[in-house]
């Protein structure tokens, strides 16, 4: 299954399933461009990261690799813990930036976004495991007293239980499903694990929190996210073959590489085409929230 369909709550310490290295990477690369792991700063062993993330040594030292390849981390080796490099890669920060993976871009945007007195996210997406993962550093500066938000909305879009998804599918076997039910479980999950760490913020701070879900009669091809009004941050669900677990099973399966989908931003001010793109996109999220979106409820 795609890391856009992983489970992000809490230590996995159960043999089955385990993540893969592409995932440990992708979530240590958004503690490394969110400031958690700061420049010159010492990784953890690699026997807690491989205890953290319930994985073999291996698939660390595999995901540590990736993370040298991309400049982030510097001394890898199976000694001493690595360190993260001096000058790290830029992240996504506006008009005229590359695109970039969506968990190095989505993270530092949304962490800005947050800046704000009042916080606005809306969301279209296959399941909520990015913009979770991303909300994780605004969520920490705040309880450390670094940003005061004074209300935060989010709406989030995501496909309905009723539908038969196009994807994740089965490559050869007809659908009898497994896949469909391994999908929603996560999505449920995903978005309970979003709402509890935002809702959350009315206890601990008296921060005015809404999160709204609705259902959507489609699989999006494509997925949206747009920050305070003034962004929109866009990518493209791109299929790959693949093996997927279930159960005891490898099925082979199209996927997409959600969290790794490349992520283009648009900002308005930034020139007429991204100020048109911006409104354009909050026109058409605000259509299908309004129009042919149901109510979702999280559960199985």
């Amino acid at each position: 299954m795609d890391p856009e369909h992983a489970t992000v709550t809490g230590r996995n310490r159960s043999p089955r399933p385990q993540r893969s290295h592409h995932e440990v990477a992708d979530e240590l690369r958004t503690r490394i461009r969110s400031g958690l792991l700061r420049p010159g700063q010492r990784m953890p062993t690699q026997a807690k990261l491989a205890d953290e993330f319930g994985v073999e040594r291996g698939a660390v030292r595999q995901a540590l690799r990736l993370l040298q390849d991309d400049g982030l981390l510097a001394n890898v080796s199976k000694g001493s813990p690595a360190t993260v490099a001096a000058a790290p890669v830029p992240a996504l920060t506006g008009p005229g930036a590359p695109p970039q993976p969506t968990m190095v871009g989505l993270a530092p945007r949304v962490a800005t976004a947050f800046a704000a007195p009042h916080v606005e996210i809306e969301a279209l997406c296959l399941t909520s495991v990015s913009l979770t993962l991303a909300i994780g550093e605004p969520l920490r500066q705040i309880h450390a007293g670094r940003l005061k938000p004074a209300k935060v909305d989010v709406r989030v879009l995501l496909p309905s239980r009723d539908i038969d998804l196009a994807f994740p599918a089965p490559v050869d076997a007809s659908p009898d499903g497994r896949l469909q039910q391994r999908w929603l479980t996560q999505r449920n999950a995903q978005g309970q694990v979003l709402r509890h760490n935002l809702l959350a913020l009315r206890a601990t701070h008296g921060i005015d929190v809404r999160v709204s879900f609705r259902a959507l009669p489609f699989t999006p091809p494509v997925k949206l996210y747009l920050l305070n009004g003034a962004e929109a941050l866009f990518a493209y669900y791109t299929l790959t073959r693949r093996e997927t677990e279930i159960g005891q099973e490898q099925v082979e399966t199209y996927d997409a590489e959600g969290t790794r989908s490349m992520l283009f931003a648009f900002q308005q001010g930034a020139g007429p085409r991204d100020t048109t793109f911006v409104e354009q996109s909050m026109l058409w999220f605000n259509a299908l929230w309004e129009t042919i979106s149901s109510e979702l409820t999280l559960t199985s």
